[in-house]
């Protein structure tokens, strides 16, 4: 009967689930105490430096680094506190007691899966809600050297756009929506891929749904003449939006924000690779505390007084961190792209769960 269960008895579960998470928890806040102190002595300095600023910008800052460091540590607290759950129910012969109730491995784990599957909901939902913000804003302030943030007015500079074949370039573009107005704007005209001419036009404002631009010329690249053509209209179906799109910082934004910005982005026919791998990583990330308590599940199992239980302590340790190593880079891949977006984002989360599985079977028999 007790094969049939997923899990120990309710005492028992609860039992090793608030264990579980007060070990984790005070791992994080250990961890953040002295990572953001760290922080704080070497960017103090360059916040005073901006004249002006004084304890309320320093309170400031912390309030928008702390998430992200809470954010970037919560994975490697999941995995210490696993560790040490594990290890002090080895060393109390509580596994033991366990396993010779009848219980497998697997249903030994299951509630630190389950208050870990837990951990990963409340992580993505800090991450989307609070870590996005917080990061958007610090950035923001870090380009402008602390100093007061300016307005975001929509103006953008040197904005390329496909439009089917054409390509369109703009020197610069000020405001938002209808009200846009371009300077600078060329036209690439290219039929089955090479360039048959080029329009030039000083400015441009909307017109239906298209750009109407002048007094434009046109360069025709076969003859190597140039002709005046004054006012034109180009660019249809091309959106406002899409000259206005910047630079997508992918850690700035939420995951609904980050698709938004991808799908306006692929539209506008500009690379959207990185920013695809960095958008299922916002899932995989936090999703990365369910595989803890199998990497540490190694601690364990084995008997304390063979001596070897630190050993285990540590081999957990290192498949943790091994995973994270292998996350970074595969991500780091994708942003080149050498892995497809979801590859670079899941492999590595796929892998370490096989590994985990292995690791727990092999321990077990």
């Amino acid at each position: 009967m007790i094969a049939l269960q997923l899990f120990p008895s309710r005492t028992v579960s609860l039992y090793m689930g608030r264990m579980f998470l007060v070990r984790t928890f005070a791992v994080l806040a250990a961890l953040v105490f002295v990572l953001q102190f760290l922080d704080l002595l070497s960017e103090t300095s360059n916040i005073l430096a901006h004249p002006g600023n004084g304890t309320p910008e320093i309170l400031h800052y912390l309030s928008l680094r702390l998430p992200e460091i809470i954010s970037r540590f919560l994975p490697f607290s999941v995995l210490l506190g696993t560790i040490i759950t594990l290890t002090t129910m080895n060393q109390n012969s509580e596994i033991v007691a366990l396993k010779a109730s009848g219980l497998s491995a697997h249903q030994v784990l299951a509630p630190l899966i389950l208050a870990s599957m837990g951990v990963a909901i409340v992580s993505f939902a800090f991450n989307d809600r609070i870590v996005s913000r917080a990061t958007a804003t610090l950035n923001q302030w870090k380009n402008v050297d602390y100093a007061s943030i300016p307005i975001d007015r929509g103006d953008r500079s040197n904005v390329w756009v496909r439009d089917g074949d054409d390509l369109i370039q703009v020197g610069q573009i000020r405001g938002r929506g209808n009200a846009a107005r371009l300077s600078d704007i060329t036209l690439y005209d290219r039929t089955g891929g090479n360039l048959v001419g080029v329009v030039h036009a000083p400015s441009g404002v909307r017109a239906g749904d298209g750009w109407k631009v002048g007094p434009a010329t046109r360069f025709d690249v076969a003859s190597g003449k140039i002709t005046t053509i004054g006012t034109t209209i180009l660019g249809k179906g091309v959106r406002p939006d899409q000259f206005t799109l910047a630079t997508v910082d992918a850690d700035g934004l939420s995951f609904g924000g980050l698709n938004a910005a991808i799908n306006d982005l692929a539209d506008a026919g500009r690379p959207t690779k990185a920013l695809e791998g960095s958008m299922w990583h916002k899932l995989s990330s936090p999703l990365s505390a369910l595989l803890m308590p199998l990497l540490g599940a190694i601690a364990a199992f084995g008997l304390a007084r063979s001596g070897k239980l630190f050993v285990r302590a540590v081999i957990g340790m290192a498949l943790g961190f091994t995973y994270f190593v292998a996350d970074n880079f595969a991500l780091a891949m994708g942003n080149l792209g050498a892995y497809p977006p979801f590859l670079a984002a899941w492999a590595p989360f796929l892998l370490f769960f096989l590994i985990g599985e292995a690791v727990l079977i092999r321990t077990e028999e």
